[in-house]
């Protein structure tokens, strides 16, 4: 499998701090992965996450997309990344259409395609009767969805996530997973954090461990519980991490 993401010693030392969020992490991440980036509080996944979709600058390291691109050069790539942060990344006053109007526009997408994957999307996670309400009437789970909505209406090719299910209801849970599945089987890519390991074990192919800034371990999720006698994901974490609380 050929890989989509090389990372290379990657880190990062945020201004008038005394030591690296993020300390020389090399990672593969190939085509086709659902590549699950886990961690306790404060590990570095948001700062790698961050890092690769070109939102912050590396302190030093490099990553490489698709073998052939000797550094990161977003204006030639950012039409193949999608990327869905923890935070609502939208328009609260505006609707869905709206929004998804706008970013498609961002996307330099044209008004017949944002249009019409304006309502495949909607219809596929049950937001389609309520396309012309404003966002801000909505609850948790469905702004969670139009988050993801936005970050997909350009068919990326890699798809960052950070926390996509955090706070919302078992169906918006099941819906959000049920479209990445799909994306999934049709070529797309996904990065993947979260704290709910239960999630990540049944989600993830494969896992990489940070902590402290630092990776711990890397590989095939079902490998990995082999390898180290884990029952699951959250045993695994533990055994590397300890018990003590991040806070």
């Amino acid at each position: 499998m050929d890989t989509c993401i090389k990372i290379n010693r990657l880190s990062k030392r945020y201004p008038g701090e005394t030591i690296d969020s993020l300390s020389g992490v090399s990672l593969d991440i190939k085509i086709g992965d659902k590549y699950g980036i886990l961690g306790p509080n404060g590990a570095g996944k948001t700062t790698l996450i961050s890092i690769l979709c070109g939102i912050i600058e590396q302190s030093s390291g490099d990553a490489i997309y698709w073998e052939n691109d000797a550094e990161i050069e977003f204006s030639k790539i950012q039409q193949k990344l999608g990327y869905v942060p923890q935070e609502y990344a939208f328009y609260h006053e505006l609707t869905p259409v709206q929004n998804l109007e706008y970013f498609g526009a961002m996307y330099k997408l044209s008004s017949g395609t944002i249009a019409k994957r304006t309502s495949e999307i909607l219809q596929i996670l049950g937001l389609y009767e309520v396309r012309n309400k404003k966002i801000a009437t909505f609850s948790g789970g469905m702004k969670r969805r139009i988050n993801l909505a936005i970050g997909i209406i350009h068919k990326p090719s890699i798809l960052f996530l950070d926390e996509p299910t955090v706070g919302v209801d078992i169906q918006s849970k099941v819906a959000i997973l049920k479209i990445l599945n799909e994306l999934n089987k049709n070529g797309t890519t996904i990065i993947y954090t979260s704290h709910h390991l239960d999630e990540a074990e049944e989600f993830c192919n494969s896992i990489a461990l940070l902590d402290n800034g630092k990776l711990i371990i890397k590989g095939q999720t079902e490998v990995l519980l082999k390898e180290h006698n884990a029952k699951d994901l959250e045993g695994l974490l533990l055994n590397f991490t300890g018990e003590s609380y991040r806070d």
